[in-house]
């Protein structure tokens, strides 16, 4: 993961604004109603400086814990789009819940719109960065239907780095037939527009379902529904940068 800075103090309001997911006249109200204690101290004050990490702040008997920043685990459906807002279709960003909802959230890569599964949410953009960057090998493993069998030789093609539609040269990827040749597992290091869909058709086949499983070593929760999210643990942020 990206190197922590050491937090700031801020705002008793903020602080309570970011980590309850409320307005700051809502955090004001519950100041007002001495309902939030700083160390053990009934706060008095909206603007009073607290310590994120180091302050034991409290709002209606339950301690506020800091995260500064948030990583949200999602399996898209087809259909919505990977944005942070569209006037034609439901983004990704509309399908998270009030709990885990905070400014700045935005998709750390993309699907298309017809593709299903893991897309990772956040609003930390140094480590988006770093998942995205082809240099950091951050591989996306990816389940795809296709309309004929894939052939043994199809995986020495994915392998050597084929050049697709456009001239574009695909990094060396990894093509895993499973016991239906026509269902097979795909891992990139990168993420070219439309990629495994424009690889099958330089391999003379067709994707008619596509789904992303894993992203590095976190796969996707098989107890997550179609359009359901959880918040991704901080041991699972490691996972990330491991091979598959």
């Amino acid at each position: 993961m990206p190197k922590e800075q050491k937090s700031e103090a801020m705002r008793l309001d903020r602080f309570l604004s970011n980590q309850l997911n409320i307005s700051r006249a809502d955090a004001k109200e519950l100041i007002k109603k001495r309902l939030v204690t700083v160390n053990g101290v009934t706060a008095k004050l909206f603007d009073m400086k607290v310590d994120p990490e180091g302050d034991e702040v409290v709002s209606e008997g339950k301690a506020v814990t800091y995260r500064k920043h948030v990583y949200i685990m999602l399996n898209k459906p087809s259909g919505v789009v990977c944005a942070t807002r569209d006037r034609l279709s439901e983004t990704v960003l509309e399908l998270i819940p009030e709990e885990l909802r905070r400014d700045g959230l935005f998709p750390a890569g993309r699907l298309d719109k017809d593709t299903e599964g893991f897309v990772l949410i956040t609003d930390d953009g140094a480590f988006a960065h770093e998942i995205l960057s082809p240099k950091k090998h951050v591989e996306k493993r990816y389940f795809a239907q296709l309309e004929k069998p894939a052939k043994e030789s199809d995986k020495e093609l994915f392998a050597s780095g084929m050049k697709i539609d456009g001239g574009d040269v695909c990094l060396p990827a990894k093509l895993e037939i499973t016991e239906n040749p026509n269902e097979v597992y795909i891992t990139l290091r990168e993420g070219m527009y439309h990629q495994i869909k424009r690889m099958a058709e330089a391999a003379d086949n067709k994707v008619v379902f596509l789904k992303r499983v894993s992203i590095g070593g976190l796969p996707l929760d098989p107890d997550l529904a179609l359009g359901e999210s959880r918040e991704i643990l901080h041991k699972e942020i490691e996972k990330i940068y491991a091979k598959t």
